[in-house]
């Protein structure tokens, strides 16, 4: 038998309906009167009434006392933030970042703050690779000083002043290559290009012979808490090539922001 499509499948119960029925529209009009919620509703007002004061005594609508207006309470945003952070953020974001390294034909990781430091949540390879003769040192539960990589300087450029300097403080800063930064001066520096840019570079500052690109993704409150990078060896990842992938590195971030809720 055929699926009914779930828009022609009739409510089971009425009132379920119409109690989501008012909710759903308080959403979209805001504070409104009695008469005129009924009005859009197409319910008799005494109707809309007994679901406006179920709706009072659970905590969902507040009404006004001198306009005597309905409006939503936060409750429903209290609620919609219990349920996004109960969100498996990887199986969220695994679909995004495979289509991403499917698509450059290359590495993809994905990266959670944890400290001073970023945490390997995930690493995907592409499923049609290009030739390479480095192989990434990279796996997941590895982890990495933000100030030296690119997954890292993403993140904190999303962050304050003040909890940049802690966590640089609280860093220990080590030339890990000729190319790490080392000078708190220096970093703020490349921070400031990154904010204009909206993605960040790792320039052979982690492992001689890779360069990464990579941004942040800030969760449902806007916390920059993860990022993503794409790695690849020197040799294909030239400014030109840069320039291309920065177009879809900063499409996947807006499109993995609005599947987490920001």
């Amino acid at each position: 038998m055929a699926d009914k499509n779930i828009n022609d499948v009739k409510n089971p119960v009425q009132s379920a309906e119409r109690i989501f029925g008012v909710l759903e529209m308080l959403a979209v009009t805001g504070p409104i009167g009695l008469v005129e919620l009924s009005t859009k509703l197409v319910l008799h007002k005494s109707t809309v009434h007994r679901l406006l004061l179920s709706l009072i005594c659970m905590g969902y609508v507040n009404q006004d006392e001198e306009t005597g207006k309905y409006m939503l309470s936060f409750k429903i945003v209290e609620l919609s933030g219990k349920i996004l952070s109960k969100v498996d953020i990887i199986t969220k974001v695994r679909p995004f970042i495979e289509e991403l390294a499917n698509s450059c034909r290359e590495t993809v990781h994905f990266v959670q703050r944890r400290g001073t430091d970023v945490f390997y949540l995930e690493k995907v390879a592409p499923l049609n690779p290009q030739e390479s003769a480095i192989r990434m040192a990279s796996q997941v539960g590895f982890s990495r000083p933000l100030y030296c990589s690119a997954v890292g300087k993403a993140i904190l450029a999303e962050m304050k002043d003040d909890e940049i300097k802690y966590i640089w403080d609280n860093s220990v800063v080590e030339k890990k290559t000729e190319k790490t930064i080392t000078g708190y001066q220096e970093l703020q520096m490349e921070l400031a290009q990154i904010r204009e840019k909206g993605y960040a570079l790792d320039n052979e500052e982690n492992e001689i012979g890779v360069r990464c690109i990579a941004a942040c993704i800030k969760n449902h409150n806007g916390i920059p808490n993860n990022a993503f990078s794409i790695s690849a060896p020197v040799g294909r990842m030239t400014d030109e090539r840069i320039a291309i992938l920065a177009q879809d590195v900063l499409k996947t971030r807006m499109i993995i922001q609005k599947a987490l809720g920001h």
